[in-house]
């Protein structure tokens, strides 16, 4: 009998869940220690359950011990992708984890990490043999990767599996069986609850899985559904290449870390992504490089808690150097030593191209030293924009979170980092209706929000979420039409500030990377300034400074200069001067 009907037969006899098939390293190792992968499983007619359940038990008596599965998962992580092609699970062949040109359709939800993370797990999948399809109707294989951070995005996954469950009845018996997979954040959260509720999920596949996603299609071939949801203490991705989802994107995203400590009482990441691992500088340096040499103008480096990123791969500098928060800031974990930091990651980032603007995101205050926020006002290409999450403007409800900060620290580093990089643009996410936040509490949050004036904001309803410390510890006490009604006070007071803000810049020359034609005007452009707000301008003819007497049309991934006429909220607009460098623009770009 095949190997994988040996393994789907004992699955039957033993009673496992479709959660069993995620230990791919059990089999592996089974395979080297013990005669099962040099053995049929026979299965003769009137064969008693427990005589399979004997010979299972016998054969695993003779297995790996503890010790071997510590050091199997010392395995280096460069090593894993070559060893997984030369030896496959036990229960199938090299030719069954091929993609065998199935097509695949990819759907993203949720923040810019998933962005990321849907190009990687494309990337592992094209190098299997699998086709990239944006049509839904000719998939073979339809994956979504999905957010939890809040119940309302659990929703939209719900409804969308719904949508899909008819398309997968609708199938053809003359085509590949339809396959549905559901990855990342959801998949992790809520696991054998989607597999139980939604027989239609074929996979389901956690942030750290997406190595394992040709086996577990492969397995899902037999009509057996398949899971791979296990956390990684140290699983990056450093050696794949992520393959841009929009060939003619201008900007791209590049992770840099993955998970995150600090284990604010209200948030989920930890649980779905794991804990906090940083990639080397190595491979960071080699992705941003072959972007740049690709045309991209803009990269994004990317984490759950970016700036506290830490290389602790090169041994010589794994020094006993503590980290440097910010004035006022405390962690709810030991102080971490040694490693790499974010400031030395930015500085060689940024010395790859001079013409390629360089961003991050999301970091946590705490990890704002002098020596990171001298290198944004030193650097032309580190772009003059912070996002800065607040959260809340009540030290009583930033305590309940478990923030590390009060209000007042809060304040000075706003202070301080405007005083350390002039015309610094700020962005900040907020939560209404925390748990036993009073009405002082929200009043707090609104001044805060008046004080500051950020030029751009995320704000939310509280949504609790299960296994965080909120979940356990406190409770979800403020009425859900309270939220709401505080939620809409944050958004128009927000709005009334940043056009405030964004107002100072009437009349100022910008510096804008073109995205493409304005959503809402096929003869305006739109792009984005240093301070990552979106500027509309019109689309003419205009001088290219590089070449006198030229005249251009601006194109997606040009620079160009706009002198600035009106703002609001969300917007600035203006008139288009000319095409530049980034270099080239820094005489131009400075208030009138």
């Amino acid at each position: 009998m095949h190997h994988l009907q040996c393994i789907l037969q004992a699955q039957r006899c033993l009673g496992w869940g479709p959660l069993a098939s995620v230990s791919w390293l059990l089999l592996r190792t089974c395979r080297a220690h013990s005669s099962f992968s040099g053995t049929t499983c026979s299965h003769p007619e009137g064969q008693q359950e427990n005589g399979v359940q004997k010979d299972f038990s016998s054969r695993l008596a003779t297995g790996p011990t503890f010790q071997h599965f510590l050091r199997s998962a010392s395995v280096p992580q460069e090593k894993l992708s070559s060893l997984d092609l030369v030896d496959p699970p036990p229960y199938l062949t090299v030719d069954e984890l091929l993609g065998r040109q199935r097509k695949v359709y990819l759907e993203t939800y949720g923040c810019q990490m998933n962005v990321n993370d849907t190009e990687i797990a494309w990337s592992i999948l094209q190098k299997s043999g699998y086709l990239r399809t944006n049509n839904l109707q000719e998939a073979d294989v339809i994956l979504l990767v999905t957010c939890s951070i809040r119940e309302k995005a659990e929703q939209t996954i719900w409804s969308r599996l719904h949508q899909l469950k008819a398309l997968k009845k609708k199938r053809l018996r003359s085509r590949v069986p339809l396959k549905i997979g559901i990855l990342g954040c959801m998949a992790e959260r809520l696991k054998e609850e989607i597999l139980n509720r939604e027989k239609m999920v074929d996979i389901l596949a956690g942030p750290d899985a997406y190595r394992d996603l040709p086996r577990l299609l492969a397995f899902a071939e037999s009509g057996q559904q398949a899971a791979n949801i296990l956390l990684s203490l140290d699983e990056t991705y450093a050696d794949v290449m992520p393959v841009q989802t929009s060939p003619s994107a201008t900007s791209a995203f590049v992770s840099i870390m993955r998970g995150c400590d600090n284990m604010c009482s209200y948030c989920i990441v930890p649980f779905t992504r794991g804990r906090e691992r940083s990639r080397p500088v190595a491979s960071i340096l080699e992705e941003v490089r072959k972007l740049s040499e690709q045309g991209l103008k803009e990269v994004t480096l990317l984490g759950q808690n970016v700036n506290s990123y830490r290389d602790n791969s090169e041994v010589q500098f794994n020094n006993a150097v503590s980290t440097n928060l910010s004035r006022g800031f405390s962690t709810n974990y030991k102080t971490k030593q040694g490693g790499l930091r974010f400031a030395h990651l930015l500085d060689q980032v940024s010395r790859i191209d001079p013409e390629m603007r360089i961003r991050f995101t999301s970091p946590h205050p705490k990890d704002f030293p002098d020596e990171v926020l001298q290198l944004i006002h030193e650097r032309d290409n580190i772009c003059k924009q912070i996002h800065l999450p607040a959260q809340s403007g009540s030290s009583r409800v930033l305590e309940a979170m478990r923030r590390g900060y009060s209000r007042e620290a809060y304040v000075e580093l706003v202070h301080h980092i405007r005083e350390s990089i002039p015309g610094v643009s700020l962005s900040s996410d907020f939560i209404a209706g925390f748990c036993g936040e009073t009405e002082e509490d929200h009043l707090q949050t609104v001044s805060l929000l008046q004080e500051v004036q950020y030029n751009i904001g995320f704000l939310f309803a509280y949504s609790m979420r299960q296994k965080t410390r909120a979940y356990h510890r406190l409770k979800d006490d403020v009425l859900e039409e309270v939220k709401l009604r505080r939620l809409e006070e944050l958004i128009t007071v927000f709005r009334e500030e940043a056009t405030k803000a964004n107002k100072i810049s009437m009349g100022s020359t910008q510096l804008v990377l073109v995205e493409g034609l304005s959503k809402r005007s096929a003869t305006d452009l739109c792009g984005r300034n240093d301070g990552n707000l979106k500027v509309i301008f019109p689309d003419v003819e205009m001088e290219d400074v590089t070449n006198s007497g030229l005249r251009v049309r601006a194109k997606p991934g040009d620079y160009v200069l706009v002198k600035i006429t009106s703002a609001s909220s969300q917007t600035l607009r203006g008139h288009v001067l000319c095409r530049t460098t980034l270099k080239d623009s820094s005489a131009y770009c400075s208030p009138e």
